[in-house]
């Protein structure tokens, strides 16, 4: 009995009056051993910052400091912004949450023509359309060509992996369609409308939605990744290209660059319920609590050890945000990632506390560890080692996949390919991602995935009529290319998925079903 109320005295004590003893040397320290060139972490404490500030450089081997107002990519935890958009033209009573989709956007079309008529504006942003895990990912990934509403088009070509309404699946796709729907409500472009109702009352004076901007923005930060290894996030780090991002048809679902300033100025609105500092008002606070509500529950994975004590007993996805507990209390959070760029935001509401960490790596021990150590010190729980836990479990689940790809591509049956390598050339066509053309010379097979600019690389012998496509930017994940042959002997279809089996769920191959291009 008093082991339970030391605990249960634990978990209630109030939030700490400032950041953890040692704070900015620990992350330095985090920092450096995992190798991440640099990052900035924004906190605030019951309504005042307590931290806006940058640590390492903005890309490595240069000088330039990461500063507070230095720009990151954010990733996905931009999510929250672009509904919170959506929440100011409720406000504005130009829509509502469970307005029909179709009804504001008439051009709008899923696959199966139920599910059209019944979306709804909520369901744009909780992850319940019946979807498949980032299904229509590669219309964007890597640099993909469409604009944004030819990408809300070609939805309608996207098979559903479950029944609507029935299941959690993460996708970006439908953010998209959010973006075109505040234009077609408001008039104004994504871009236009998020910087005038989101960030000017907010006082996010540096944020940017438009990557023309970040670029033209000297002090950014640059994007860095391990790859060259048996699978991607091992071998060395790299300086990766900074416009092999995303294109700006993403944008809705995370392609906004904030700095540490800015950050701050968020989680000051979102803890204020949607009152900026100074008294300038972003969203009201009935469609803040709206913003927080659990829609769709999310199915629990516990995690192995040694990171299994962060599985929670609940989670669900809201509209931008994941709800979940902890030791009893209630967590609204939200990870990003992005080509190089990752970031994690977080929300103890209760405690009034909030933080934000960014990071031009991708590395697990720098975002994950330090946001699980300073969720443990504003909950007045034990200090835990979480930065090495981190990568620990990274380590592991790397060692795995690795294990698992030299297995595969070392000993494949020493059977195939059926056909001579020119019969399996030509141009073959999926109907939400476009065309392919797979290409013979004196080196054997190439492919070339033509709506992404520079996807394109060769095709090694695998087994059977299986071949692996190796890109020629490595930084893209490698795939199985499937040939499936008819009673001819000619190719009919191609299926594709990736060789890694840790491979990002935005390289969504095996969505993907190839027919020859002439066929129809």
């Amino acid at each position: 009995m008093r082991l339970a109320a030391f605990l249960l005295a634990a978990i209630a004590a109030p939030a700490a009056a400032e950041l953890p003893a040692g704070f900015e040397a620990h992350v330095q320290q985090v920092m450096k051993a995992s190798g991440t060139p640099g990052m900035a972490i924004a906190v605030v404490e019951n309504g005042q910052v307590t931290l806006a500030k940058g640590f390492g450089v903005r890309r490595m081997g240069g000088a330039e400091p990461v500063d507070p107002d230095t720009l990151f990519l954010i990733g996905s935890t931009a999510k929250a912004m672009t509904a919170a958009a959506i929440a100011t033209l409720v406000d504005a009573g130009k829509l509502k949450w469970d307005d029909r989709v179709i009804d504001h956007l008439p051009g709008f079309q899923m696959y199966d023509s139920w599910v059209t008529r019944e979306m709804t504006v909520r369901d744009l942003l909780v992850h319940r359309s019946g979807l498949g895990l980032g299904a229509g990912d590669l219309l964007y990934v890597p640099r993909g060509s469409y604009p944004r509403a030819e990408i809300v088009r070609r939805l309608r070509f996207i098979k559903p992996a479950t029944s609507f309404r029935s299941a959690y699946a993460y996708d970006n796709i439908l953010y998209t369609v959010a973006g075109e729907l505040i234009e077609a409500v408001s008039g104004r472009t994504w871009e236009q409308y998020l910087r005038e109702q989101v960030f000017a009352p907010a006082g996010m004076t540096h944020a940017v939605d438009e990557l023309e901007t970040m670029w033209a923005t000297p002090n950014r930060a640059y994007p860095h990744a391990r790859f060259g290894g048996a699978v991607r996030g091992t071998g060395a780090m790299r300086l990766l290209d900074e416009r092999d991002q995303l294109p700006q048809a993403a944008a809705p679902a995370g392609l906004v660059a904030a700095s540490a300033t800015d950050m701050a100025r968020w989680l000051q609105v979102q803890l204020g319920g949607g009152a900026a500092p100074g008294g300038a008002r972003v969203f009201s606070a009935a469609t803040g609590t709206e913003m927080w509500t659990p829609v769709t529950p999310i199915p629990i994975t516990p995690l192995p050890e040694p990171v299994a004590a962060t599985t929670p007993s609940f989670e669900a996805y809201s509209l931008g945000w994941e709800v979940r507990d902890y030791h009893g209390a209630r967590i609204v959070w939200h990870a990003g990632g992005l080509f190089g760029m990752t970031s994690t935001v977080v929300l103890i509401p209760e405690k009034k506390v909030g933080f934000a960490i960014e990071l031009n790596s991708e590395e697990a021990e720098p975002r994950h560890g330090l946001m699980w150590e300073l969720i443990d010190h504003y909950l007045g729980l034990p200090p835990q080692d979480w930065p090495a836990k981190f990568k620990a479990y990274r380590t592991q689940r790397i060692a795995a996949a690795e294990a698992v790809v030299t297995a595969k591509t070392k000993a494949p049956a020493k059977t195939g390919p059926s056909l001579p390598l020119a019969r399996y050339a030509g141009r073959y066509t999926d109907p939400w991602y476009g065309t392919i053309a797979i290409g013979a010379d004196k080196r054997g097979l190439t492919v070339d995935f033509t709506p992404t600019p520079r996807m394109s690389g060769r095709l090694e012998k695998y087994q059977y009529d299986t071949f692996i496509a190796r890109f020629d930017d490595k930084n893209i994940e490698p795939a199985y290319l499937t040939f499936a042959l008819d009673a001819e002997g000619k190719v009919a279809r191609i299926t594709a998925k990736p060789v890694s089996p840790i491979a990002d769920f935005s390289f969504d191959y095996g969505d993907l079903a190839f027919e020859p291009e002439q066929a129809k």
